[in-house]
Protein backbone atom coordinates (compact mmCIF):
# COMPACT_ATOMS: atom_id res chain seq x y z
CA UNK A 1 0.00 0.00 0.00
CA UNK A 2 2.84 2.39 0.85
CA UNK A 3 4.46 1.67 -2.53
CA UNK A 4 1.17 2.39 -4.30
CA UNK A 5 0.77 5.68 -2.41
CA UNK A 6 4.34 6.70 -3.27
CA UNK A 7 3.73 5.87 -6.93
CA UNK A 8 0.58 8.00 -6.99
CA UNK A 9 2.43 10.92 -5.38
CA UNK A 10 5.24 10.57 -7.92
CA UNK A 11 2.76 10.41 -10.80
CA UNK A 12 0.93 13.52 -9.60
CA UNK A 13 4.22 15.40 -9.27
CA UNK A 14 5.24 14.38 -12.79
CA UNK A 15 1.92 15.59 -14.17
CA UNK A 16 2.03 18.87 -12.27
CA UNK A 17 5.58 19.51 -13.47
CA UNK A 18 4.15 19.89 -16.98
CA UNK A 19 3.21 23.59 -17.23
CA UNK A 20 -0.07 22.96 -19.05
CA UNK A 21 -1.27 20.71 -16.22
CA UNK A 22 0.33 22.40 -13.20
CA UNK A 23 -3.02 23.28 -11.66
CA UNK A 24 -4.79 20.01 -12.41
CA UNK A 25 -6.70 18.78 -9.38
CA UNK A 26 -8.38 15.60 -10.69
CA UNK A 27 -7.72 12.40 -8.72
CA UNK A 28 -5.41 9.84 -10.32
CA UNK A 29 -6.63 6.33 -11.10
CA UNK A 30 -4.10 3.62 -11.97
CA UNK A 31 -4.93 1.82 -15.20
CA UNK A 32 -3.22 -1.15 -16.89
CA UNK A 33 0.21 -1.57 -18.43
CA UNK A 34 2.76 -4.39 -18.55
CA UNK A 35 5.92 -2.29 -18.70
CA UNK A 36 4.65 1.25 -18.13
CA UNK A 37 2.51 2.97 -15.50
CA UNK A 38 -0.69 4.46 -16.88
CA UNK A 39 -3.09 6.75 -15.00
CA UNK A 40 -6.36 8.50 -15.65
CA UNK A 41 -6.59 12.09 -14.44
CA UNK A 42 -10.05 13.39 -15.33
CA UNK A 43 -10.19 13.64 -19.12
CA UNK A 44 -6.44 13.03 -19.41
CA UNK A 45 -4.33 9.88 -19.60
CA UNK A 46 -0.78 9.96 -18.20
CA UNK A 47 1.84 7.39 -19.28
CA UNK A 48 5.09 7.01 -17.31
CA UNK A 49 7.66 4.69 -18.95
CA UNK A 50 8.77 1.58 -17.10
CA UNK A 51 12.22 0.71 -15.86
CA UNK A 52 14.67 -0.36 -18.57
CA UNK A 53 12.46 0.59 -21.53
CA UNK A 54 14.98 3.24 -22.60
CA UNK A 55 17.23 0.38 -23.78
CA UNK A 56 14.94 -0.68 -26.58
CA UNK A 57 12.33 2.07 -27.15
CA UNK A 58 13.02 5.04 -29.43
CA UNK A 59 10.92 7.80 -27.86
CA UNK A 60 11.41 10.20 -30.76
CA UNK A 61 9.90 7.61 -33.10
CA UNK A 62 7.05 6.99 -30.68
CA UNK A 63 6.30 10.72 -30.47
CA UNK A 64 5.97 11.01 -34.25
CA UNK A 65 3.96 7.79 -34.56
CA UNK A 66 1.50 8.68 -31.79
CA UNK A 67 0.89 12.08 -33.38
CA UNK A 68 0.45 10.65 -36.87
CA UNK A 69 -1.91 7.94 -35.59
CA UNK A 70 -4.02 10.63 -33.93
CA UNK A 71 -4.17 12.55 -37.23
CA UNK A 72 -5.30 9.33 -38.93
CA UNK A 73 -8.19 9.09 -36.45
CA UNK A 74 -7.14 5.80 -34.87
CA UNK A 75 -5.54 7.09 -31.64
CA UNK A 76 -6.35 9.79 -29.07
CA UNK A 77 -4.86 13.28 -29.37
CA UNK A 78 -1.38 13.70 -27.89
CA UNK A 79 -1.35 16.70 -25.54
CA UNK A 80 2.21 16.36 -24.25
CA UNK A 81 5.19 14.18 -25.11
CA UNK A 82 8.65 14.50 -23.61
CA UNK A 83 10.90 12.46 -25.90
CA UNK A 84 13.74 12.67 -23.35
CA UNK A 85 11.80 10.94 -20.57
CA UNK A 86 8.98 9.29 -22.50
CA UNK A 87 6.31 10.89 -20.31
CA UNK A 88 3.17 11.30 -22.40
CA UNK A 89 -0.27 12.80 -21.85
CA UNK A 90 -3.20 12.06 -24.17
CA UNK A 91 -6.94 12.54 -24.14
CA UNK A 92 -8.74 9.88 -22.10
CA UNK A 93 -11.33 8.06 -24.22
CA UNK A 94 -14.28 8.01 -21.86
CA UNK A 95 -16.70 5.13 -22.45
CA UNK A 96 -14.27 3.08 -24.57
CA UNK A 97 -13.73 -0.46 -23.27
CA UNK A 98 -10.18 -1.73 -22.86
CA UNK A 99 -10.01 -4.93 -24.87
CA UNK A 100 -8.88 -8.42 -23.90
CA UNK A 101 -9.20 -11.81 -25.61
CA UNK A 102 -12.48 -12.28 -23.73
CA UNK A 103 -13.76 -8.86 -24.82
CA UNK A 104 -12.92 -9.59 -28.45
CA UNK A 105 -15.08 -12.72 -28.16
CA UNK A 106 -17.92 -11.03 -26.28
CA UNK A 107 -18.26 -7.73 -28.17
CA UNK A 108 -20.00 -8.32 -31.50
CA UNK A 109 -18.07 -6.91 -34.46
CA UNK A 110 -14.90 -6.18 -32.47
CA UNK A 111 -12.54 -8.09 -34.81
CA UNK A 112 -14.02 -6.22 -37.79
CA UNK A 113 -13.60 -2.86 -36.05
CA UNK A 114 -9.96 -3.72 -35.34
CA UNK A 115 -9.45 -4.66 -38.99
CA UNK A 116 -11.01 -1.35 -40.02
CA UNK A 117 -8.71 0.58 -37.68
CA UNK A 118 -5.69 -1.16 -39.19
CA UNK A 119 -6.91 -0.25 -42.68
CA UNK A 120 -7.23 3.45 -41.75
CA UNK A 121 -3.77 3.42 -40.21
CA UNK A 122 -2.06 1.58 -43.06
CA UNK A 123 -3.75 3.77 -45.70
CA UNK A 124 -3.04 7.04 -43.86
CA UNK A 125 0.15 7.84 -45.76
CA UNK A 126 1.96 8.56 -42.48
CA UNK A 127 5.73 8.07 -42.41
CA UNK A 128 7.08 6.71 -39.12
CA UNK A 129 10.82 7.24 -38.53
CA UNK A 130 11.51 3.66 -37.43
CA UNK A 131 11.73 0.64 -39.75
CA UNK A 132 10.32 -2.35 -37.86
CA UNK A 133 12.52 -5.12 -39.26
CA UNK A 134 11.81 -8.47 -37.65
CA UNK A 135 15.19 -10.16 -37.96
CA UNK A 136 17.17 -7.04 -37.05
CA UNK A 137 15.03 -6.69 -33.93
CA UNK A 138 15.68 -10.33 -33.02
CA UNK A 139 19.41 -9.63 -33.31
CA UNK A 140 19.05 -6.48 -31.22
CA UNK A 141 17.16 -8.23 -28.44
CA UNK A 142 19.71 -11.06 -28.44
CA UNK A 143 22.46 -8.45 -28.01
CA UNK A 144 20.68 -7.00 -24.97
CA UNK A 145 20.16 -10.47 -23.50
CA UNK A 146 23.85 -11.28 -23.93
CA UNK A 147 24.50 -8.75 -21.16
CA UNK A 148 21.98 -10.39 -18.80
CA UNK A 149 22.04 -13.48 -16.63
CA UNK A 150 19.21 -15.24 -18.44
CA UNK A 151 18.92 -18.47 -20.43
CA UNK A 152 17.16 -18.72 -23.77
CA UNK A 153 14.52 -21.44 -24.18
CA UNK A 154 16.13 -24.63 -25.45
CA UNK A 155 16.36 -24.67 -29.24
CA UNK A 156 15.75 -20.94 -29.76
CA UNK A 157 18.75 -20.44 -32.08
CA UNK A 158 17.74 -23.55 -34.05
CA UNK A 159 14.32 -22.07 -34.75
CA UNK A 160 15.87 -18.76 -35.79
CA UNK A 161 17.97 -20.68 -38.33
CA UNK A 162 14.86 -22.49 -39.57
CA UNK A 163 13.18 -19.12 -40.00
CA UNK A 164 15.68 -18.20 -42.72
CA UNK A 165 13.35 -19.91 -45.21
CA UNK A 166 10.57 -17.63 -43.96
CA UNK A 167 12.84 -14.62 -44.34
CA UNK A 168 13.61 -15.57 -47.93
CA UNK A 169 9.92 -16.07 -48.79
CA UNK A 170 8.95 -12.69 -47.35
CA UNK A 171 11.79 -10.97 -49.22
CA UNK A 172 10.88 -12.58 -52.56
CA UNK A 173 7.80 -10.39 -53.03
CA UNK A 174 7.84 -7.62 -50.39
CA UNK A 175 4.71 -5.58 -49.83
CA UNK A 176 4.98 -1.77 -49.80
CA UNK A 177 5.83 -0.67 -46.26
CA UNK A 178 3.01 0.94 -44.29
CA UNK A 179 2.80 2.75 -40.94
CA UNK A 180 2.10 -0.10 -38.53
CA UNK A 181 1.40 -0.45 -34.83
CA UNK A 182 3.55 -3.60 -34.61
CA UNK A 183 2.54 -4.46 -31.02
CA UNK A 184 -1.22 -5.13 -31.18
CA UNK A 185 -1.69 -6.48 -27.67
CA UNK A 186 -5.42 -6.68 -26.93
CA UNK A 187 -5.09 -4.10 -24.17
CA UNK A 188 -3.79 -1.60 -26.73
CA UNK A 189 -7.28 -1.56 -28.30
CA UNK A 190 -10.13 0.54 -26.93
CA UNK A 191 -13.57 -0.25 -28.32
CA UNK A 192 -16.09 2.58 -28.44
CA UNK A 193 -18.75 0.34 -30.04
CA UNK A 194 -18.84 2.22 -33.33
CA UNK A 195 -15.07 2.29 -33.83
CA UNK A 196 -11.88 0.83 -32.46
CA UNK A 197 -9.07 3.02 -31.13
CA UNK A 198 -5.43 1.92 -30.82
CA UNK A 199 -2.95 3.19 -28.21
CA UNK A 200 0.71 2.62 -27.21
CA UNK A 201 3.01 3.32 -30.18
CA UNK A 202 6.31 2.29 -28.56
CA UNK A 203 7.13 -0.41 -31.12
CA UNK A 204 5.50 1.20 -34.15
CA UNK A 205 7.28 1.57 -37.44
CA UNK A 206 7.14 1.15 -41.19
CA UNK A 207 6.44 -2.54 -41.72
CA UNK A 208 4.72 -5.17 -43.80
CA UNK A 209 1.05 -4.39 -42.98
CA UNK A 210 0.19 -8.08 -42.65
CA UNK A 211 2.27 -8.15 -39.46
CA UNK A 212 -0.40 -6.22 -37.56
CA UNK A 213 -3.14 -8.66 -38.58
CA UNK A 214 -1.14 -11.79 -37.77
CA UNK A 215 0.07 -10.46 -34.44
CA UNK A 216 -3.41 -9.37 -33.29
CA UNK A 217 -4.82 -12.79 -34.20
CA UNK A 218 -2.23 -14.37 -31.89
CA UNK A 219 -2.61 -11.86 -29.05
CA UNK A 220 -6.41 -12.10 -29.06
CA UNK A 221 -6.47 -15.87 -29.56
CA UNK A 222 -8.81 -15.45 -32.52
CA UNK A 223 -10.61 -18.54 -33.72
CA UNK A 224 -11.05 -19.08 -37.47
CA UNK A 225 -14.30 -17.08 -37.62
CA UNK A 226 -12.86 -14.09 -35.74
CA UNK A 227 -9.75 -14.08 -37.91
CA UNK A 228 -11.86 -14.15 -41.06
CA UNK A 229 -13.99 -11.27 -39.74
CA UNK A 230 -10.89 -9.15 -39.16
CA UNK A 231 -9.37 -10.03 -42.54
CA UNK A 232 -12.62 -9.37 -44.43
CA UNK A 233 -12.98 -5.93 -42.84
CA UNK A 234 -9.38 -5.13 -43.68
CA UNK A 235 -9.11 -6.52 -47.21
CA UNK A 236 -12.70 -5.97 -48.30
CA UNK A 237 -12.54 -9.14 -50.40
CA UNK A 238 -11.14 -12.65 -50.29
CA UNK A 239 -7.42 -12.36 -49.48
CA UNK A 240 -4.95 -13.84 -51.92
CA UNK A 241 -3.03 -16.97 -50.94
CA UNK A 242 0.07 -14.81 -50.50
CA UNK A 243 -1.73 -12.31 -48.24
CA UNK A 244 -3.16 -15.08 -46.09
CA UNK A 245 0.25 -16.77 -46.05
CA UNK A 246 1.93 -13.63 -44.75
CA UNK A 247 -0.61 -13.37 -41.94
CA UNK A 248 0.06 -16.98 -40.90
CA UNK A 249 3.83 -16.50 -41.12
CA UNK A 250 3.65 -13.47 -38.87
CA UNK A 251 1.57 -15.39 -36.36
CA UNK A 252 4.67 -17.54 -35.81
CA UNK A 253 7.24 -14.77 -36.17
CA UNK A 254 5.61 -12.46 -33.63
CA UNK A 255 5.93 -15.26 -31.07
CA UNK A 256 9.58 -15.74 -32.03
CA UNK A 257 10.26 -12.02 -31.46
CA UNK A 258 8.17 -11.44 -28.34
CA UNK A 259 9.78 -14.48 -26.70
CA UNK A 260 12.93 -12.36 -26.46
CA UNK A 261 11.01 -9.28 -25.31
CA UNK A 262 9.57 -11.35 -22.46
CA UNK A 263 13.05 -12.56 -21.49
CA UNK A 264 14.23 -8.93 -21.28
CA UNK A 265 11.32 -8.17 -18.93
CA UNK A 266 12.24 -11.27 -16.89
CA UNK A 267 15.88 -10.17 -16.71
CA UNK A 268 14.86 -6.63 -15.70
CA UNK A 269 12.77 -8.00 -12.82
CA UNK A 270 9.48 -6.61 -14.17
CA UNK A 271 6.88 -7.69 -11.57
CA UNK A 272 3.85 -7.26 -13.84
CA UNK A 273 3.80 -10.92 -14.95
CA UNK A 274 5.67 -14.22 -14.92
CA UNK A 275 7.73 -13.31 -17.98
CA UNK A 276 9.74 -16.53 -18.00
CA UNK A 277 6.53 -18.54 -18.41
CA UNK A 278 5.29 -15.94 -20.93
CA UNK A 279 8.44 -16.42 -23.03
CA UNK A 280 8.45 -20.22 -22.89
CA UNK A 281 4.77 -20.38 -23.84
CA UNK A 282 5.27 -18.07 -26.81
CA UNK A 283 8.27 -20.02 -28.03
CA UNK A 284 6.47 -23.35 -27.80
CA UNK A 285 3.51 -21.91 -29.73
CA UNK A 286 5.89 -20.64 -32.43
CA UNK A 287 7.54 -24.05 -32.80
CA UNK A 288 4.18 -25.81 -32.94
CA UNK A 289 2.89 -23.60 -35.77
CA UNK A 290 6.13 -23.75 -37.75
CA UNK A 291 6.07 -27.54 -37.51
CA UNK A 292 2.73 -27.93 -39.30
CA UNK A 293 2.31 -28.89 -42.95
CA UNK A 294 -0.02 -25.90 -43.38
CA UNK A 295 2.78 -23.53 -42.34
CA UNK A 296 5.06 -24.89 -45.06
CA UNK A 297 2.22 -24.47 -47.57
CA UNK A 298 1.75 -20.82 -46.55
CA UNK A 299 5.48 -20.12 -46.81
CA UNK A 300 5.46 -21.56 -50.34
CA UNK A 301 2.48 -19.37 -51.30
CA UNK A 302 4.30 -16.26 -50.07
CA UNK A 303 7.46 -17.26 -51.97
CA UNK A 304 5.41 -17.60 -55.18
CA UNK A 305 3.79 -14.20 -54.64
Amino acid sequence: MADQTAELVEARNILRAIPAFAGLDAPLQRLGGLTNRVYRAGDLCLRIPGKGTEEYIDRKNEKVAAGEAAKAGVSPDVLHFDDATGVMVTRFLDGAATMSPEAFRARAGAPARAGGAFRRLHDSGAAFPFRFELFSMIDGYLTILATRDVTLPEGYHDVVREAEAVRAALAAHPLPLAPCHCDPLCENFLDAGDRMWIVDWEYSGMNDPMWDLGDLSVEAGFDAAQEEEMIAAYVGAEPTAAERGRIVIYKAMCDLLWTLWGLIQHANGNPADDFWAYSVNRFERCKALMGTADFARHVAAVARG
